[in-house]
């Protein structure tokens, strides 16, 4: 039998989902500012640059995914 422990719930899913909405938050303000700078450059190394920041903030969520499940981060 499940220790009855191991259903309790616990803080680190809903501080987990609200940190990441945060730093998805903040991020986008990030690259919004950027988007002056970005916009000057051609529309290929523009669509190059977006894609690269589209992208870039996947990295780390596997391993946050995993600490909001588990308590460890691998």
């Amino acid at each position: 039998m499940d220790d009855p422990k191991s259903w309790q719930p616990t803080w680190r899913k809903p501080f987990g989902i609200l940190a990441l909405i945060l730093a998805l938050f903040g991020y986008a303000l990030i690259v919004a500012g950027l988007s002056g700078p970005i916009g000057k450059l051609p529309v290929l190394a523009q669509t190059l640059v977006y894609v690269i920041l589209g992208t870039v903030w996947l990295l780390p969520l596997r391993r946050f995914l995993i600490w909001m499940e588990t308590g460890r981060w691998g």
